[in-house]
């Protein structure tokens, strides 16, 4: 089977004319250029998908390919959806463009170095098994185990490029506030040559309202008052089951002449805390999420196609859940697209890395930044999780630097984006610099546990041996929320090179049992919500609801009314 990824790649901030470079591209291994075999790109040369499926580990790998610009009259703008670890590009033998981390989009303007006829784009990757930069579920042996995956080396996200005038839009914010019942942000622009910006906002193709502003040199604040508009606000808000979309269209013009358009969207929304109770538009929410990791047989980190993403979302809606933790990855873009959608909630998270020094601390920092910078724009994203279970952070319960390395990036996010929940270390151990205290355990079994374990007495918890808080920290009223349990497996699964958490069910009976017992033990919590382990299996890990082929392994509508607890 083919595998191609020829849509636009970014769906929430659009350019009208682009040009696709994904497809076939040169492709080797080594320290020195060498381009002995044939890559299909966006796909890392370890899966299928790429037509390689080589699973062994290479440091460096190289990619070449010929193209010629299709649009000759306009600046040219190289971009990346991701691509690991450290990437270097060259055009016609011009540096042009240096990014560190895997997991974030980066682009860089190539007019200059592009020629009439035939150009050369060349790219280098390096991507070691080093565990102080972060990885997410990416095994740093280099083979797969327990609940670590094959890595994913080089280009993973799509290539392409698209064209503008004399200025363009380098970076941008679109946030709702509907207490004040506005849209705002930011315009920031390449070269700060562009004058003015007008931004249309429309709903159900009605104009709502145009705006027109100047600008100040490269970043620009805008306010957009909708209390004067002709629909009634309200009926503007976007919920789970209404998810309501305004579009946004962004026009830069330079002394009257439009020099750069883009088409973007958002659902207006608030999300909220109050007596540790969690509002969405100042009505109680309560999460009913399911872990997604995105990974796929054929593909890994790569989606096989935009279809398969909006199916992992339809499916999850159909089991019961109203939205996903997205484990350990910054998803493709069409993931968070298709969520806001179609009602569906989504917690962005960082990419864990596992040893904790200077350059891990460095690492993070500036690879958070840069995804928190991506998903603010995200109407489905309503909380944020930079570390996972004290991983990268192994001594966080003791240890002050570690803390300190944590409540640093629970303010550096809200600095970022403070419209949104963060957990910052969910799992066990939290610090009391938190939105929400999260609790994974995996050992609770029954209904009847779950009041007398959860009887909101936290402080001085261990769940499932690991300590609830960290020293020194205690619980400060945040709403709680069972943020990772389940995991349970066919028995017949649970055996040779597979992995899953403790004893498997023996059928999908049993397992539904087992299920019904956990949430019905869950509502006699006051637990805001859960987030149930996982969408599907993936490579050893064999705790999924589907099988890695997303093929169910219980009817869905039953697995529907156990979750709702109906």
């Amino acid at each position: 089977m083919k595998y191609e990824r020829k849509e636009y790649p970014r769906p929430q901030f659009r350019r009208d004319i682009w040009q696709s470079l994904n497809g076939e591209w040169e492709f080797g291994f080594g320290d020195k250029q060498n381009y002995d075999r044939k890559i299909n790109v966006p796909f890392s040369y370890q899966w299928q998908a790429s037509g390689i499926g080589d699973t062994s580990v290479h440091n460096t790998v190289w990619y070449k390919r010929k193209f010629t610009v299709s649009e000759k009259n306009k600046r040219a703008l190289l971009c990346f959806t991701a691509s690991d670890y450290e990437t270097d590009v060259w055009v016609n033998g011009n540096h042009v463009i240096k990014h560190i981390g895997g997991f974030t989009p980066f682009s860089t303007d190539i007019t200059e170095y592009i020629k009439d006829g035939e150009n050369e784009i060349v790219v280098r990757c390096i991507d070691t098994l080093e565990t102080a930069v972060p990885r997410g579920k990416q095994s740093w042996t280099g083979e797969q185990f327990s609940c670590f995956y094959y890595p994913n080396t080089g280009i993973w996200g799509s290539v392409w490029i698209e064209f503008f005038g004399v200025d363009c839009i380098e970076n941008y914010s679109l946030q709702s506030d509907i207490d004040n019942r506005r849209v705002y942000g930011y315009i920031e622009t390449l070269y700060g040559k562009a004058d003015e910006a007008e931004i249309v906002l429309t709903f159900k193709d009605k104009r709502i309202k145009k705006q027109r502003i100047s600008l100040d040199g490269k970043r620009t604040n805008y306010s957009i008052n909708l209390a004067d508009n002709a629909f009634d606000f309200g009926e503007l808000l976007w919920w789970v089951d209404n998810p309501n979309l305004i579009n946004v269209d962004y026009v830069l013009y330079k002394d009257g002449n439009i020099c750069d358009s883009a088409h973007a969207r958002i659902g207006l929304r608030k999300i909220s805390v109050e007596d540790g109770k969690i509002y969405l538009n100042d009505r109680p929410l309560f999460q009913r999420l399911i872990l997604d990791q995105g990974y796929w047989i054929e593909s890994g980190l790569t989606p096989p196609s935009v279809e398969a993403l909006k199916k992992d979302i339809e499916i999850s809606k159909a089991m019961g859940f109203n939205g996903a933790r997205k484990h350990q990855k910054l998803e493709d873009p069409y993931f968070y697209y298709y969520a806001e959608e179609l009602g569906f909630l989504v917690w962005a998270e960082m990419p864990s890395a596992y040893t904790f020094c200077d350059r891990e601390v460095k690492a993070i920092n500036a690879e958070w930044q840069e995804i928190v910078n991506v998903a603010k724009n995200f109407t489905s994203v309503i909380a944020y999780v930079p570390l996972n279970e004290s991983w990268g952070a192994r001594e966080i319960k003791t240890n002050k630097s570690q803390q300190n390395f944590a409540r640093s990036l629970y303010y550096l996010t809200k600095s970022l984006d403070d419209t949104r929940l963060v957990s910052t270390n969910d799992g066990f151990e939290n610090i009391e610099e938190s939105d929400i205290l999260s609790i994974h355990d995996y050992e609770i079994k029954s209904a009847e546990e779950f009041p007398i374990k959860y009887n909101g007495n936290y402080d001085g918890m261990h769940p499932q041996g690991w300590a609830l808080f960290a020293d020194g920290h205690s619980y400060k009223g945040q709403p709680v929320l069972f943020t990772e349990f389940g995991g349970i497996a066919f028995v017949n699964e649970a055996n040779g090179e597979t992995w899953g958490y403790g004893n498997g069910a023996k059928n999908a009976d049993d397992l539904c049992e087992r299920l019904e017992q956990l949430i019905k033990g869950i509502a006699k919590t006051e637990f805001q919500g859960y987030c149930y382990t996982q969408l599907t299996d993936v490579q050893l890990e064999v705790n999924g609801l589907l099988y890695a082929d997303r093929t169910p392994k219980v009817a869905v509508d039953r697995l529907k009314k156990i979750f709702e607890n109906k």
